[in-house]
């Protein structure tokens, strides 16, 4: 069997989302599989030790202007000088004009669901090319793989002509973040990024999903509401937002209040999320929500929503709240802080919830597939 998967952004530094979940299962499927043969075709990026070629995995780095230009002109000219028997695209959309068997991973259709502006340019150009490219993509598949059952049920609902072709594969916890870590260790690492002893921890983001504003409001409020307020740490995100937010609530002074590391590297999640006391993931809507189950993994207890896929991934591990409702959040993060046997319940129950998710076991879900539609 010779297989090709795009990966387009697996060498990208600022790695997110989709390009964690494409390496991960690279990693593994390198791993269990030595026989079949494997074309990866990725674009140019500076992170290019976080792959490495084997026997039968080659890497072929494909020119391109454009993303759009690099899936729809470079990737289907790569898929016919090698004669892969399938092509399997690991984020969202593909080449239309394609010769073998597709194979899509389809994350979410979030982009499907409105048009919002209010993220990015490049989220915005991102989502009108979805926009556009997800449908016929979805039709021409021989396989569809999403990553949770309330995401299968909005594809299912939006294109029911599919309902056949789609498999749930959950996305797994790598090893690392089971891990533990010595009291020296994290000492050196807050200091690097300059990280106070105890935190809150927010993954900053400017999709508008990702409900920053209200995380922003909620945080001013439980200063408010709380004595002796933990700071809270935000990760890849602009400060002048935050500054602004802060205007309009006639709070500037809390500026202090906040810290802003920048970009962590994915090896480094494990020790920042060690580092915290609680993690914050209060998302409009989630097609998964991996970090969720990566602080769980390190023992921190963790607030997410009672929306869209968070549930089904966070279980009972977790404490739900009302994503629009900052004062819920706000109130929710006062309490749980001040109650030690909560925390130690989350703890416990998050560190056992982590453990039912695998990236060896998504790997084994996706070679399954592989060979079930070998061309």
């Amino acid at each position: 069997m010779k297989v090709g998967i795009e990966a387009q952004r697996i060498f990208r530094a600022g790695k997110h989302g989709m390009d964690v979940v494409a390496l991960e299962l690279l990693r593994r499927l390198q791993k269990k599989d030595t026989e079949n043969e494997y074309y990866l075709f990725a674009g140019k990026g500076p992170d290019t030790s976080c792959f490495q070629d084997s026997l039968n995995f080659h890497t072929k780095i494909l020119p391109a202007c454009t993303y759009a230009d690099w899936e729809q002109v470079s990737l289907p000219g790569a898929v016919k000088k090698y004669a892969p028997g399938i092509l399997h695209c690991t984020a969202n959309t593909a080449p239309l004009r394609c010769t073998v068997p597709l194979i899509l991973t389809l994350h979410d259709i979030i982009y499907l669901e409105g048009t919002s502006f209010k993220g990015s340019a490049y989220q915005n150009i991102g989502n009108i090319y979805k926009k556009w490219i997800v449908p016929p993509s979805i039709k021409k598949a021989v396989a569809i793989i999403t990553v949770s059952e309330y995401e299968r049920n909005l594809i299912e609902e939006k294109f029911p002509e599919a309902a056949d072709k789609i498999t749930v594969i959950y996305n797994g916890v790598d090893e690392r973040f089971h891990g533990r870590y010595r009291e020296e260790e994290k000492i050196l690492f807050r200091k690097k990024y300059a990280l106070p002893e105890s935190f809150i921890l927010f993954l900053g983001n400017t999709a508008p999903k990702k409900n920053t504003e209200n995380v922003i409001r909620a945080y001013v409020h439980y200063c408010y509401i709380e004595k002796y307020p933990l700071p809270i740490v935000i990760t890849d995100y602009d400060q002048k937002y935050v500054v602004k937010i802060l205007a309009e609530l006639k709070t500037p002074e809390l500026i202090h209040s906040f810290i802003f590391p920048g970009y962590i590297p994915v090896n480094n999640m494990p020790l920042l999320y060690n580092c915290s006391v609680l993690f914050l993931y209060p998302s409009l809507r989630e097609s998964f929500g991996l970090p969720i189950l990566e602080a769980m993994a390190c023992g921190v207890p963790v607030i997410t929503s009672a929306a869209s896929a968070m549930p089904e991934i966070a279980g009972d591990a977790a404490m739900l709240v009302s994503p629009g409702n900052y004062e819920d959040l706000s109130i929710s993060i006062q309490s749980l802080l001040g109650d030690k046997k909560s925390c130690s319940l989350y703890i416990e129950k998050g560190l056992a919830r982590a453990r039912e998710f695998s990236w060896d076991l998504a790997a084994d879900q996706l070679h399954k597939i592989y060979l079930d539609h070998q061309h």
